[in-house]
């Protein structure tokens, strides 16, 4: 066997009597490297083979083993021989040499030797030595192969046949000879060739073996057609056709077929009715024979073939009753039938046969509602009309259904139909609930209620009729925590007081209670709703507000803002939060009280302004002083309660008056030799604060004396300090002026010390003594080419004498200059005092002569500076400047040439070189960048290298765009600033040809009669191209296929002639195929021309040439003598060839002779077809008739063409039904567990009559045995079903006999009998483990793109069948009526058949059927049943992918601002809508371009963008301050944008107005309601007005009181002119609101607009604050206040009281003609107790404005204006005083609001509330 590398091929051990460690290894050597050697002991060692070996490379290896102890010496070693030899495997597969790979035979070559082959094997012994085969298979048992002296031999051993069998491919096996192991094989191909010979008869290769022809087929009709071939292909002699018939004598009278082509062709008129024996079949025998053979006789083929005669269409469908009637219940399910009423019947019949007689039902007007079963029949059905969408049957809606039912032939051309009207009545049913009027009643009751008090008043209605309606409403239940308490009116809904007091009604313990409110209608007893109901209870203002401390105390320090520490006082109040009753006002009052503030809400306390210790009254002594105060703290609630806290301020006095000096500074000179000691000045100040010891004070030196001068502290005397000299010159720095900081200081302790400082200015006299000093000027940069008289530095000296006067010179001896390269400038170069110029006295070293860095770089001058003034002699000092030039940047770069030319192709590629330019610069900045200047669609195409000057190729270059680029190169220099020059740079673009020809787009298309002349010029053929000379040159070529030779085309003019005669019934229109080649005299064969296509659509113009051809039925028409008049007895066609949409083709049918008795009238359904029916009854009068038809053509000259047609009257029935299918006594095998009622076999059976009597109907007949019982079948379809369940335990076999009967008079039948075998297979059906299954694909994928396996089955008969199991088949049944999807039944993957689009269906619900009966597809099925697990529901959703740009709701979006809108406001919105998902569906709105300005006014220096466009939203937000006197409007482009980058655009248009052009509409709606609606209120105003609207604002309504009315909304517009855009003046909009009234009306009435009135501008009420008058006042009666407090409260518990008492006691009335919302509740109104007559009106809190849909306002929309908790105290007082009526109308204006909107908030969570759901 084959060793591998790395196996274990010998082991070593050594031996050492030292017992070292022995290493062992191999001599490095040829071959050495085949084996490894490791070490595995001190004494062993393991060899591995390390190389793979191949004895036919090399078979041995001699190696040298080596072993050492390390301690003989490097190199030293004791050596071991080791022979490796390689043993042979069989690892060579033999190879046969070079042979002849074909051999040709003919086809009756004798056996024999054909071919030696010869193989050899690498390998020895017996696997080197070789044994051939043939390799067998079933066709080469004709060939063999042996083994001879090593080589094989091949032979024919068979007979070969060329017509079986042309090639024979032999493969020969060269085995070798191993016993064992592997055997290797070689093969070799050999390919047998076989000759044909003559020795075959002809065969039949295409053979229509049943053909069709209608009856009415002209004579030479194509039947069919047989072709036949040679037998012997390799001969193929010609083959001759001739016919024959074994039914018929005489065939040719009936059929011909054509000698060479094989070509069937009627002989004669065709009349199936008269093949009564075959029912219209033809049976025919075409022999083929061959001809020109050598053969004789000739060889033939006989084949047989069926013609069968169809039948034409001439019965219309027609239903059995004239019209329907039917009724249905509302709501039934869906696939309920509808049940018929009357004698009508539900069937329908067509008596034509086949296709003819198939037709289709259809709904026509409720298709959507409705639908018929079956929808497809064949002759006559019994049909059904079910419920399709159960959801449009509703009473409520509709009471009668009308619709047509249709029945059509499922022909394509002309299909026959009739149609009937169907009425559907639809029956109620209780099937809606009673809806409450309002989702929650929410009512406010005040905690005082009395017993009877109505709480609310619920209403419920109900759509439904009768009883089960609004009339049938009872009120049958109150639940929640206080039902107890409560009486709820069955019939009314209204709710009442029970049970007054306790905690429930006090709202300090419970403050809102809620009850639910059950409703049912069918007088209490059917369908039940509920509603919430939320009842709050009212505070009363009984507790005064109450101080968390009985007194206030603060400290405050003098002078200061506020007190030591905050002070606030606070104050609470037990009534209801949130309300007046607990809403705390503070004021403070007392002695200094306005000198202190107090914040009313909050109760913080502040000074007004810091307090002066020194104005208070009190003791000198005195450093604190006192302050009483009084602070009140009163509630808002009627009548207002208060409570008093005394407040005491102590003011604490402050150092706060510092010293002050007499003069605010004091000067003194002395000379520099004053002696020690002697007084200079003094100085004094006062303090003015009024206490000890804030007003002593003492005086100190705080700094400037430097030890020269000293103070007195309380004298203030100023001395020169003993031993101190004031000579200036002993001083360093020398100082000649003492500046001396003296302060002041109080008395007062620590911090609170304050001090005032004045300056004491003492100077000293100097004398001149020294000499002066020149400071180092240094290096000094001068720019060159610096302005002459520039200072460039200033020379400094020094001299400690203070009468110096120096004087600055140059030194001319002293001036050295150098040149850039460090060269010395001679003097007559370069004369510095030319150049410089130094002024004498300020030192100033100026430019007397301009600078150039290029002439001269550095420059050395000697200075010399000299006092004038000295009194000891000369005193002069020298020094040395360098001046360095700095460079400027003043030579421009300069190109070496003026311009440059360059060449390049065009379509060079990128980086090809096209030149270079460079530029050289004078001054020291020489590094030069080059940039290109030129337009950016030339400067793309060129890449200029900035540093080295080189141009290449950047991008594509077309010469057809660009023949010469023109470009200016710029040279910028590294100065500053840069310096630049330019170049012009010339590059011609070299042409090639690189365009394509390209045609004119006319013409497209031409119109030519077809009588055209040959040689007439119809078009002429234009293309371009865009290359220049023989590359833009276009030879032109037409296609002779497309044009069939009948057009001819210029090669060089394009011009398009007619070159054949044309016919346009022989073709009417041809596509051209146009060619158009550049450079085609050089470049076509060389492949150096492009071209270009064009197709020309050449339409032929008819002419009046064809005569018309009328098809009429060459046999006779049988018709019965029933055959009822007006009743069609056939239709017959005309044509004419001509063109069909002229009046050349259009044909018109009459009777022209035959019709003496007027038996026949004739009625054209259309253009081309013509109806013949009888007119009268053709009883007794059977026989054969002929009526001459004409065809007449409109054309002119016009042509006319004669038929006949003849008519055959029958009269009888004559045929009994024939079996079709199953055969006669056969056995129809059912398994065991087939289901009740499934489908066994379809009983066919044919009549050859025609009409009634050709009808089949199938029935079963009883046996003895009664086994027909177990069977069902369908009278009409024949369809054989089981009816009882299979036992075949107890019975396997039943013998059943059916009978088919026709429907002639009399009536004909046939017998079939019929075996049904029970068969023993499994019991249970596959079973799906569960329900749904849910997969995605994703939408817009192509069909088998994405594909998704369903979940296996499990199937019972598995553990319990003997069998192979069957397969289990997957059927969609349901939910694929679009065939979107497709499910292969055995993989059970489902897949799409066309793309899904998820924003037409998100959902696809498919319902799977699991079946073992794979041949039959199960039926489709509506819904699915849970309980039949072989049903399987799959809901596919479709995965969004971004396929749906935005779009704007609005191409134009309009909007106004006006001058009072703030900056930042966002006023309105463009909008815009995406169809898809998530992520593909967030869009980013952008505004684009410039905002444009149009008539303006005001905004010229409008510097920002005036709007600015939210991305996320697309607000459109104000970025300016709109002034008064702006005008104008403004309009932008706006853009909106997806993830995916798909786009849409719209336009805004914003218009500038005034405050007052705004309209105010005032409608009685809800403001989000409105929103919502608000497109279409515009639409419709701006229609009518022809105007722009523009919607401004919505609020909510404000009456004139300041109090809001929720229920109505302003709604603020303004109008822009179409014409001009200019807003619209509010008179001219209130204008054409007026003259446009009727128009409006619909609009004001849909929207309840109430008022329209100019929009002005809104102003809020503001609450006057009270004035200080009053809070003076206030203190004034104080304690007046405080004796009426409880007189007060003595008043407000009578008025209660009365006020109680009055509402028991008030009996209710309302007016006879009252009206509640329209509802006719009047007659409820007087049964209401304990309310009064105005209850209707506002004056309870139940009934508050009830009917304008005001229970909903929100508890913080309450009048200020009201002090009473109800009305019923004003109408018990307006029934006993006189003048009650304009008391009462006060009232109502003062207070227009209902009670809902004083009613506080809700509770904090703290108050304990009742809950009830």
């Amino acid at each position: 066997m084959t060793v591998i590398v790395g196996t274990l091929i010998y082991k070593l051990r050594g031996i050492d009597p030292d017992g070292d460690p022995l290493q062992f290894g191999v001599r490095s050597q040829p071959g050495s490297d085949v084996i490894r050697v490791e070490n595995i002991s001190p004494s062993e060692a393991d060899v591995y083979l390390n190389k793979e070996l191949d004895r036919e490379s090399r078979d041995e290896y001699p190696l040298v083993l080596t072993l050492t102890d390390g301690r003989l010496g490097q190199g030293n070693y004791v050596t071991q021989s080791l022979l490796l030899l390689v043993e042979d495997v069989n690892d060579n597969t033999p190879i046969f040499t070079s042979h002849q790979s074909s051999i040709t035979l003919r086809e009756d070559a004798a056996p024999g030797v054909i071919a030696t082959l010869e193989a050899t094997d690498a390998d020895e012994g017996a696997y080197g030595q070789v044994v051939y085969h043939l390799q067998v298979d079933n066709e080469n048992s004709l060939f063999s192969v042996s083994t001879a002296g090593g080589k094989a031999i091949v032979r024919l051993v068979g007979s070969l046949d060329y017509e079986k069998q042309t090639l024979h491919q032999l493969k020969v096996l060269a085995v070798d000879r191993a016993k064992q192991g592997r055997v290797n094989t070689g093969t070799a191909a050999l390919l047998v060739k076989v000759e044909d010979v003559e020795d075959q008869p002809p065969e039949f290769v295409r053979v229509t073996s049943v053909a069709r022809v209608a009856e009415n087929a002209p004579t030479g009709t194509s039947v069919l057609q047989v072709t036949a071939i040679d037998g012997d292909r390799g001969v193929n002699n010609p083959i001759q056709y001739s016919m024959s018939s074994n039914s018929i004598n005489r065939i040719s009278d009936v059929f011909t077929i054509e000698e060479n082509t094989g070509v069937v062709l009627t002989a004669s008129n065709l009349d199936r009715e008269s093949l009564s024996m075959n029912s219209g079949t033809y049976i025919l025998q075409i022999t083929a024979t061959e001809s020109g053979g050598r053969i004789k006789p000739p060889p033939t083929a006989t084949t047989e073939v069926t013609v069968i005669i169809t039948d034409i269409n001439d019965e219309t469908p027609k239903f059995r009753s004239g019209h329907y009637e039917c009724e249905i219940a509302e709501n039934a399910p869906a696939n309920t039938p509808l049940t018929f009423l009357g004698s009508s019947m539900p069937e329908v019949y067509d008596h034509d046969q086949g296709i003819n007689g198939t037709f289709q039902l259809y709904v026509k007007g409720a298709s959507e509602t409705f639908e018929i079963t079956p929808t497809k029949a064949i002759n006559e059905a019994t049909f059904m009309i079910r419920v399709k969408n159960s959801s449009l049957i509703d009473y409520e809606k509709i009471k009668t259904i009308n619709f047509t039912l249709v029945a059509k032939e499922i022909v394509k051309h002309n299909p026959k139909f009739s149609e009937v009207p169907v009425v559907v009545r639809i029956l109620d049913r209780n099937d809606n609930y009673p809806e409450f009027t309002k989702s929650v009643y929410e009512v406010f009751v005040p905690e005082n209620c009395d017993i009877g008090a109505t709480v609310a008043w619920v209403q419920a209605l109900d759509d439904d009729s009768g009883i089960f309606g609004t009339l049938g409403i009872r009120y049958t239940n109150l639940a929640g925590s206080i039902q107890h308490m409560l009486n709820l009116h069955p019939t009314s809904g209204i709710i009442s007081v029970k049970t007054a007091g306790g905690p429930n009604w006090d709202r300090e313990q419970v403050s809102r209670h809620y009850l639910t409110v059950e409703a049912r209608d069918d007088l209490g007893n059917g369908n039940r709703n509920t509603v919430q109901l939320i009842i709050n209870i009212e505070d009363v203002n009984d507790n005064a507000p109450m101080f968390t401390q009985s007194r206030y105390e603060a400290h405050l320090l003098e002078n200061k803002a506020d007190f030591e520490h905050p002070l606030k006082v606070e104050a609470r109040d037990a009534d209801l939060n949130g309300t007046k009753n607990s809403e705390i006002v503070y004021t403070l009052f007392g002695h200094l009280s306005h000198n202190f503030s107090i914040d009313a809400s909050t109760g913080v306390i502040k000074p007004n302004a810091p307090i002066d210790f020194e104005i208070l009254e009190g003791s000198s002594k005195d450093t604190v002083r006192l302050l009483h105060l009084t602070i009140r703290a009163r509630d808002w609630g009627n009548p207002s309660l208060f409570s008093d806290v005394p407040l005491n301020i102590y003011v604490q006095d402050e150092n706060d008056h510092a010293p002050i000096f007499e003069y605010i500074f004091y000067n003194k000179s002395v000379p520099e030799n004053i002696p020690g000691g002697t007084s200079v000045l003094q100085i004094q100040a006062k303090d003015f604060d009024g206490s000890s010891p804030n007003n002593q004070i003492v005086y100190r030196i705080q700094n400037g004396a430097s030890d020269k001068f000293i103070i007195g502290a309380e004298s203030g005397v100023i001395s020169v300090a003993r031993g101190a000299s004031l000579d200036p010159d002993l001083t360093q720095p020398r100082t000649l002026h003492y500046s001396l900081n003296v302060v002041a200081l109080d008395g007062a302790p620590g911090e609170n010390q304050l001090q005032a400082a004045v300056t004491v200015n003492i100077s000293i006299l100097d004398v001149n003594n020294k000499n002066p000093v020149f400071y180092d000027p240094g290096t000094v940069t001068v720019r060159e080419n610096t302005v002459v008289g520039t200072p460039i530095t200033t020379l400094k000296a020094k001299d400690l004498d203070n009468t110096a006067n120096l004087v600055y010179k140059i030194n001319p001896k002293s001036c050295d200059a150098k040149t850039e390269r460090g060269i010395l400038l001679k003097a007559n170069d370069f004369n510095c005092l030319e150049t410089f110029n130094l002024h004498p006295s300020t030192g100033v070293l100026s430019i007397a002569k301009q600078l150039d860095r290029e002439t001269v770089e550095i420059i050395q001058i000697g200075l010399m500076v000299e006092d004038s003034a000295s009194e000891t002699g000369s005193q002069i000092a020298t020094a040395t400047i360098t001046i360095d030039i700095e460079d400027i940047n003043d030579n421009n770069p300069k190109f070496q040439r003026p311009f440059y030319k360059f060449s390049v192709t065009e379509n060079s590629k990128n980086g090809i070189t096209i030149g270079s330019v460079m530029a050289e610069d004078a001054d020291k900045n020489k590094t030069i960048t080059y940039t290109l200047d030129g337009r950016y669609e030339i400067t793309e195409l060129i890449h200029l290298d900035s540093d080295s000057g080189d141009l290449v190729v950047a991008n594509k270059i077309d010469h057809e765009v660009y023949d010469w680029l023109n470009l200016t190169i710029k040279a910028t220099d590294s100065g500053i600033p840069p310096r630049f020059s330019r170049v012009e740079i010339f590059i011609q673009i070299l042409d090639e040809n690189d365009n394509n020809p390209y045609f004119l787009v006319d013409p497209q298309s031409l119109l030519i009669s077809e009588d055209t002349p040959p040689g007439r010029q119809v078009a002429i053929i234009e293309a371009h191209d865009a290359d220049s000379g023989e590359f833009g040159k276009i030879t032109y070529l037409l296609d002779r296929i497309s044009s069939q030779g009948k057009f001819s085309l210029d090669a060089d003019s394009g011009i398009l002639k007619v070159s054949d005669k044309l016919d346009r019934e022989e073709k009417h229109s041809y596509l051209l195929v146009i060619e158009a080649w550049d450079n085609y005299q050089y470049g076509f064969n060389s492949g150096e021309s492009r071209n270009a296509f064009k197709h020309i659509n050449v339409t032929i113009l008819d002419v009046n040439d064809n005569p018309p051809q009328l098809l009429v039925p060459p046999y006779c028409i049988n018709i019965t003598e029933f055959h009822e008049p007006g009743q069609t007895i056939t239709t017959f066609h005309a044509s004419d060839a001509d063109d069909p949409n002229t009046s050349n083709g259009q044909v018109i049918i009459d009777i022209s002779d035959g019709n003496q008795k007027n038996f026949f009238a004739l009625q054209q359904i259309n253009e081309w077809s013509a109806e013949l029916r009888t007119t009268t009854s053709l009883r007794g009068r059977h026989g054969n008739y002929t009526v001459m038809m004409r065809a007449q053509d409109l054309g002119t000259p016009s042509h006319l063409v004669e038929e006949p047609i003849h008519i055959c009257v029958t009269d009888f029935n004559d045929h009994p039904p024939v079996f079709v299918s199953p055969p006669h006594n056969s056995t129809l095998r059912v398994p065991e567990n087939a289901t009740v009622g499934s489908a066994l076999v379809q009983i066919v059976a044919s009549d050859e009559d025609i009409g009634s009597n050709g009808v089949i109907r199938y029935r079963l007949k009883v046996d003895p045995a009664g086994h027909w019982k177990t069977f069902n079948l369908q009278p009409v379809s024949g369809i054989l079903e089981l009816r009882l369940p299979l036992n075949r335990k107890k019975q396997k076999i039943y013998d059943i006999r059916i009978e088919a009967y026709d429907l002639g008079v009399p009536s004909l039948s046939s017998d079939l009998d019929l075996t049904v075998y029970v068969s023993n297979i499994n019991d249970y059906q596959p079973q799906f483990l569960i329900d749904e299954y849910t997969v995605n694909f994703t939408e817009n994928k192509a069909p088998e793109m994405e594909s998704r396996l369903l979940p296996d089955t499990v199937d019972r008969d598995e553990l319990e069948f003997e069998g192979p199991f069957t397969p289990i088949c997957y059927f969609i049944v349901g939910g694929n009526e679009n065939g979107l999807f497709k499910l292969r039944p055995i993989e059970h993957i489902l897949t799409v058949t066309k793309p899904l689009d998820r924003e037409q269906d998100e959902i696809h619900l498919l319902l799977i059927k699991a079946t073992e009966d794979c041949s039959r597809p199960p039926r489709n099925e509506s819904f699915f049943d849970a309980s039949d697990d072989t049903q399987l529901k799959i809901i596919v959703k479709v995965l969004d992918v971004n396929d749906n740009p935005p779009k704007f709701i609005h191409r134009i979006f309009t909007g106004g601002v006006s001058t009072a809108t703030n900056f930042g406001t966002t006023f309105m919105e463009v909008k815009a809508e995406d169809a898809d998902l998530s992520i593909n569906a967030k869009m980013s709105y952008h505004l684009i371009g410039k905002i444009q300005m149009t008539l303006t006014e005001g905004l010229d220096n409008l510097k920002r963008e005036p709007f600015l466009v939210e991305k996320d939203t697309g607000a459109v937000q104000l970025n300016f301050d709109p002034q008064q006197g702006m005008k104008g409007y403004f309009d932008f482009m706006v853009l909106v944008n997806d993830t995916g980058g798909l786009q849409d655009m719209a336009r805004v248009f914003i218009y500038l107005l005034r405050e007052d052009q705004r309209v105010r509409f005032v409608l009685r709606q809800q403001a989000p309601e409105l929103r919502n609606r608000i497109e279409a209120f515009r639409e419709i105003l701006g229609n009518v007005t022809g105007a722009i609207v523009n919607v401004d604002e919505f609020r909510v309504h404000a009456n004139h009181d300041g109090s809001i009315d929720k229920t109505r909304t302003d709604l603020y517009l303004h109008l822009v002119d179409r014409r001009d855009n200019s807003i619209i003046e509010v008179d001219e909009v209130l204008r054409l609101v007026d003259q446009n009234t009727e128009k409006l009306d619909g609009l004001f009435k849909e929207f309840n607009v109430l008022d329209t009135q100019p929009g002005g501008t809104l102003a809020l009420k503001a609450i006057q604050s009270t004035s200080t008058t009053f809070w003076l006042t206030a203190s004034t009666l104080f304690l007046l206040l405080l004796l009426l407090l409880c007189f007060a409260l003595c008043i407000n518990q009578r008025q209660t009281y009365h006020r109680k008492l009055k509402a028991a006691t008030a009996t209710a009335y309302v007016n006879s003609d009252s009206d509640i919302d329209g509802r006719g509740m009047s007659a409820l109104s007087g049964r209401v107790p304990n309310t009064n007559k105005h209850s209707m009106e506002g004056s309870n809190p139940i009934w508050l404005q009830a009917y304008e849909n005001e229970w909903y306002k929100n508890a913080d929309e309450f009048s200020q204006n009201s002090e009473h908790d109800s009305l019923d105290e004003n109408v018990v007082t307006c029934g006993e005083v006189p003048h009650c009526n304009n008391l009462q109308h006060t009232n109502n204006a003062i207070r227009n609001q209902n009670l809902y909107q004083t009613l506080p908030p809700a509770l904090p969570r703290r108050k304990l509330e009742t809950t009830e759901l």
